[in-house]
């Protein structure tokens, strides 16, 4: 019986709380669903808190553990062929990196947002809170944001649509070869 190609891989969705990661992860994920009939994994960095990282607050080192963990899970689906998309703010760029060694087959998505576009989508009144000092430690705000340098997709969720960010994520697998067309 012959080899079959590994078809797992992680798209890493990063970016301000608000800027769009989950809606155009699901979109990916649809898209790449209807491609290869093939189930794909999101891992959502709120759904991950309250199961997989409950019990963490937001300490550099509590959110760095949380996205080793979440990075750990795609690792796994990405070598058992799994197509996998995390969406989790991810604010420091050094565990970014770290994950992105871990996985091996990992695209990196920067949904890039202006704060203030991100504050008026805030639907969980979260920038509010931490504008009054009632929330600590929220990024954007009172804890910084580190751009990832060199990913290999930047979608501008203030000036383009879910579809379009999507697109460009989808051309990025395809060029790849890890999406048919």
């Amino acid at each position: 019986m012959g080899q079959t190609p590994n078809r797992g891989f992680t798209v890493w969705f990063t970016g301000l709380s608000g800027a769009g990661k989950t809606s155009i992860a699901h979109r990916v994920r649809d898209e790449i669903q209807r491609r290869g009939n093939v189930s794909v994994e999101v891992l959502d960095g709120d759904v991950v808190r309250t199961h997989l990282s409950k019990g963490l607050g937001f300490s550099r080192e509590d959110r760095d553990t949380n996205i080793r963990r979440i990075g750990w899970v795609c690792q796994l689906l990405t070598k058992h062929g799994v197509p996998n998309i995390a969406a989790a703010i991810s604010p420091y760029r050094e565990v970014r990196d770290e994950v992105r060694k871990m996985v091996g087959r990992f695209v990196e998505v920067y949904v890039k947002c202006p704060v203030e576009v991100c504050e008026r989508r805030d639907t969980k009144g979260l920038y509010r809170k931490a504008r009054l000092g009632e929330l600590k430690q929220f990024t954007g705000v009172d804890d910084p944001y580190e751009e990832p340098l060199n990913p290999e997709v930047i979608v501008s969720t203030d000036r383009e649509t879910v579809d379009e960010s999507a697109g460009k994520v989808i051309r990025r697998l395809e060029e790849l070869g890890w999406l048919g067309r």
